[in-house]
């Protein structure tokens, strides 16, 4: 594997701007890393025909002295819920195989923008449905940690390809833990932005009033770069923030040079107990809080009651507005048509393309949605749902009258065996119980690995919590922490990682 491949963003962007390495070399390598083991990560659906060519148009660029941004040339993968105009968007559904989009999301406009080379589109469980990318309808995502292992959902493409070196930098989005959850047993760094920080143009729709995209990398400040490129109002996006954003990339370089843990006031949740974690995953949580505590933080104790209500809201409240946003999906406007006899009147065209082109899990979720939606229902489940959201907002509130930022372990357990869970709907819900709460109430959160699991050396993640637009404030304690735990392990987490062959094959 070349070296390029495992040069952070920002390492690789500084050699690109010193013209060390040109856009071409390095795009060639992450394409040649790609082909070597994609076959069995299967991280991308598509890979791009243009990425060199894009690669080709920078070096020019560069070398004719054009000012670029600060992350020219840097390859990029794409979560294929983002429409492109180039690659099929697909969102992981036989619904939209083969769609070619007539405009980019706001997202990949900006990266293209800035000279990010998109190197292809990532794959995910269905509409973004699930948390171990095993709902796809073109086949399951692999741990590049153990090949037999999921790289968690609805992101397991994107956070698979930073993990497997296939791409320094990728776009997710997270509606409930898809960006968080999957860096979390994947080794890698998730950011799930303040809700309306970034346009969620472009975006296929899930739960409009839960869904944010963001970045997935190898560090802390190669997230603060990418977020750099992506935040900012658009006026595209009805819900998005009018006000400027300070630079991410330079709050995460505050971090990491400075003594930002010194009197910080870290929460614990009180209400989240070791025994719901797997020992491994609760032992690294205590073990990062007690490195940030010889650093000069205060761990504090803060209370979250309604925290534990939050996964039955949310799939009350998501499968609500999916079954909403998903309506679209007719026969008619947008994707497939199933024709089940010549004499078909629109109703029988568009059940029979709703059942051939949907998921189990989808069509699960949009009966739940429509159920809580229906009449003489409605009160009682989204309206009590919605209500149980607005106790959670208080709960952050409180809490952040008291601390900086909230810590939790990001997932309950490590990476589970692929079918492990298919059969329990439930059991697979859980899996988000600690990311769920910031979308129900619109704040960012991040998840950095904080180590392996004594049980089977799998990677754990550590989440902080800040309040709605105090994004900075994540970069900064991320990034400090990661300093510091880099500094005792020796290197990168994802140095320690199985290595994978020509063939894709862990060693």
């Amino acid at each position: 594997m070349s070296d390029l491949t495992r040069l952070s963003a920002a390492d690789l962007a500084a050699r690109l701007a010193s013209r060390e390495v040109s856009s071409v070399e390095a795009t060639k390598a992450h394409l040649d890393r790609i082909t070597a083991v994609d076959g069995d990560v299967h991280a991308f659906l598509h890979v791009s025909d243009h990425a060199l060519d894009v690669a080709a148009d920078i070096d020019r660029r560069r070398a004719a002295g054009e000012a670029l941004g600060p992350v020219a040339g840097v390859p990029l993968a794409i979560k294929d819920v983002l429409v492109t105009t180039d690659m099929p968007s697909t969102s992981g559904s036989r619904i939209l195989e083969g769609y070619m989009s007539p405009y980019d999301a706001t997202v990949v406009a900006r990266s293209r923008a800035a000279g990010l080379v998109p190197l292809g589109k990532t794959n995910m469980d269905e509409f973004a449905m699930g948390s171990s990318t095993e709902h796809s309808a073109y086949g399951p995502t692999r741990n590049p940690w153990d090949l037999d292992r999921i790289p968690g959902g609805s992101g397991g493409g994107s956070a698979a390809a930073v993990a497997a070196f296939e791409a320094p930098l990728a776009l997710g989005s997270d509606t409930g833990g898809s960006i968080r959850q999957p860096a979390h047993v994947t080794g890698t760094v998730g950011v799930k932005p303040t809700y309306g920080g970034v346009s969620r143009y472009g975006a296929i729709a899930l739960a409009s009033s839960l869904d944010q995209v963001g970045p997935v990398t190898r560090t802390v400040l190669d997230a603060g770069l990418l977020h750099d490129v992506i935040a900012g109002h658009d006026r595209h996006d009805s819900t998005s923030l009018k006000e400027a954003w300070p630079s991410f990339a330079d709050a995460a370089r505050e971090g990491a040079r400075g003594d930002v843990l010194k009197g910080l006031r870290v929460g614990v949740i009180r209400e989240l107990v070791d025994g719901e974690f797997q020992p491994g995953v609760a032992s690294s949580f205590h073990t990062a809080l007690e490195m940030m505590q010889a650093h000069g933080a205060e761990i504090v104790d803060v209370s979250a009651p309604h925290f534990e209500y939050g996964v039955a809201a949310y799939y009350l409240i998501l499968p609500a507005e999916a079954s909403s946003n998903l309506a679209k999906f007719d026969s008619v406007r947008f994707g497939m048509r199933v024709t089940p006899h010549a004499s078909a009147t629109v109703e029988e065209v568009m059940a029979a393309t709703r059942e051939a082109g949907f998921g189990d899990e989808v069509k699960r979720r949009i009966i739940l949605g429509t159920y809580a939606l229906s009449a003489g229902y409605y009160d009682a489940y989204y309206g009590s749902a919605q209500k149980v959201r607005t106790l959670i907002q208080q709960d952050f509130d409180a809490a952040f009258a008291a601390v900086d930022v909230i810590a939790t372990p990001s997932a309950p357990t490590t990476a589970f065996r692929l079918g492990e869970k298919l059969d329990d709907p439930m059991k697979m819900y859980l899996n988000d119980v600690t990311t769920i709460p910031a979308n129900l109430a619109g704040v960012p959160g991040i998840s950095i690995p904080s180590g392996l699991a004594d049980e089977d050396g799998l990677p754990v993640g550590i989440q902080f919590l800040a309040p709605a637009r105090e994004d900075v404030r994540l970069y900064r304690v991320g990034a400090a922490l990661e300093a510091a735990l880099i500094d005792s392990w020796g290197g990168a987490l994802l140095d320690r990682a199985p290595e994978l062959g020509a063939n894709g094959g862990a060693l």
